[in-house]
């Protein structure tokens, strides 16, 4: 939603709103003279529409800082960083030893806040809006209340309890409240915003290019099955009930897309997903944020392509070297990570090249999916590599079909059933990947099989997806509690044999004894200090 409107006054107001967050003191002692109050705002329908462009704006903003926003996904087996000393704030997740006052974490932190204090803004007051239809005023509420539920899931998927602010006025004393209280707010949150939000939106801002900019009614139901699969998985560990809850809600989705309700399709080949040919326009992303480099700075395009590269990027993360191995061969594989590197020598050589002088950066596999041209509208070509531009205009992407296919095939295993309709919806995914229709999967699976293939899927669908999308390996494997296994496998560091006769290990060492305090971040220092509640 990127919609400019002339109402500067209103747009400044909620910026100043969304700026105000627990970690900022300055926000309770600034002078209020000549500022506009909430009770002056939502006047009218541009009001309105002013709200919403700026909820977005903070939104695009918060998952724009891609750095930040999902630095604990790399908890996860499929990414690593980099030994560099620039990278510790990453590296801190990847040893599962992360400190109070790692930066990278705190601006995760402000900016799930800063959202949820935009959305705040928007449901308690909207509703007064005069001379705008009622279900106008409902749809935008809906929004709202979608992208705080996507917030507080941020916030419980990396912190456990958490204070819960449901008005726009800062508590600086708010209690945590219980993982399960959190989850029943995301819950009724979602479920708020599905009744509001449209199957399809027609024009801007909410519609562009045949496909929908804001919150769908079919974002809303995909969202609800994977909380509904975080519900069933650790800590709450609900089992088998939400997890046919998951599967219901994804079948949801499924059905709207096959009977023509949604516009959803998978693309033809795992090439396409992040094409810059359907970067505005992709029928299988089902909630995605939508950038313009003009508008937007996004680093998207360098955070995983390595300086000894003849792009120059920044290396931020790159791939572990086991998840990269048991990866199945395929264009899924080819489009996932650089088949080849081209390092400054001009020449193509394979990651574990041993470079002469020993290379700084190339230490893993590299993934080349988020990596854009810096010709506009051009696809990249890794074989003829430019200097990157640090502003991308990728899609960030939410939601996609696939995903949603993963998550029925699984949930329906772990719900203890195997059903032709799941077994098919996972062989979607895998034919495409495969490139043929190698229709890997039976109804002879057990559940077990079927649940441990939806979730392996799923993980090599979204491997090094850690710039904002909802789920992620590294959440995959919280639910499953599969963070403690994972640390004991990089304590030993084992050597791989990545090509015959060649071996590597993982450049970032992990030390020390599991206990489940690893399961979860530290609360930001400095908060911890306004809050006297946050502390575990």
């Amino acid at each position: 939603m990127k919609k400019i409107y002339r109402h500067t006054g209103s747009l400044l107001l909620l910026a100043a709103l969304a700026a105000g967050m627990p970690a900022c003191s300055d926000f309770l002692t600034e002078d209020p003279k000549g500022q506009m109050t909430t009770g002056g705002f939502f006047t009218g329908k541009e009001d309105l529409d002013a709200s919403l462009n700026a909820l977005y704006s903070v939104i695009a903003v918060s998952q724009g800082q891609n750095n930040y926003c999902g630095t604990n996904f790399l908890a996860g087996d499929d990414i690593s960083t980099h030994p560099a000393s620039n990278k510790q704030p990453l590296r801190e997740h990847d040893q599962y030893s992360v400190t109070d006052n790692n930066s990278w974490l705190v601006s995760m932190w402000e900016q799930r806040y800063k959202v949820i204090k935009a959305a705040n803004f928007i449901i308690n007051n909207a509703a007064r809006t005069p001379g705008v239809a009622e279900e106008t005023i409902r749809q935008a509420i809906a929004q709202a209340h979608y992208w705080r539920a996507y917030s507080y899931f941020y916030l419980v998927t990396t912190w456990g309890e958490v204070p819960v602010m449901l008005e726009e006025e800062i508590n600086y004393e708010a209690p945590l409240s219980s993982v399960e209280d959190i989850y029943a707010l995301i819950v009724s949150d979602l479920k708020t915003a599905e009744e509001g939000c449209l199957v399809m939106y027609t024009s801007e801002p909410y519609a562009r290019n045949g496909v929908n900019i804001a919150v769908s009614r079919g974002a809303v139901q995909a969202t609800l099955s994977y909380v509904y699969m975080c519900m069933a998985g650790w800590p709450l560990n609900k089992g088998a009930e939400y997890y046919r809850l998951a599967a219901d809600k994804a079948e949801e989705v499924i059905d709207g897309a096959e009977d023509g309700t949604y516009y959803y399709r998978l693309l033809d080949d795992f090439s396409q997903v992040h094409s810059m040919a359907y970067n505005a326009n992709n029928p299988e992303v089902i909630l995605g944020i939508y950038y313009n480099r003009d508008r937007t700075a996004q680093a998207i395009p360098q955070t995983d392509v390595l300086q000894d590269m003849m792009q120059n990027g920044w290396g931020d993360t790159n791939g572990e070297i086991k998840f990269w191995k048991d990866f199945p061969d395929g264009p899924r594989k080819e489009a996932t990570y650089f088949p080849k590197v081209m390092l400054t020598d001009g020449e193509l050589h394979d990651w574990w090249y041993d470079t002469d002088p020993p290379s700084r950066e190339v230490v893993a596999p590299v993934f080349m999916k988020s990596v854009e041209s810096p010709e506009r509208g051009t696809e990249f070509d890794y074989t003829n590599p430019q200097i990157l531009s640090s502003n991308g205009e990728k899609t960030v992407q939410v939601i996609r079909l696939a995903q949603v296919y993963c998550w029925f095939a699984e949930a329906t295993g772990r719900a203890g059933e195997v059903t032709t309709k799941a077994v098919e919806m996972l062989n979607r995914v895998r034919n495409r990947a495969d490139g043929k229709a190698s229709n890997l999967y039976t109804t002879a699976m057990t559940p077990e099989e079927l649940a441990e293939a939806g979730y392996n899927e799923h993980g090599w669908e979204i491997a090094g997806y850690y710039w904002g999308g909802l789920a992620s390996r590294a959440r995959d494997m919280f639910r499953m509690y599969r963070f403690k296994e994972h640390f004991e496998f990089r304590k030993q560091n084992p050597e791989i044999e990545v090509a015959p006769g060649v071996f590597r290990k993982e450049a970032v060492p992990v030390t020390g004894s599991w206990d489940d305090s690893r399961m979860y971040s530290p609360y930001p220092y400095e908060d911890a200090i306004l809050n006297p509640n946050l502390h575990r």
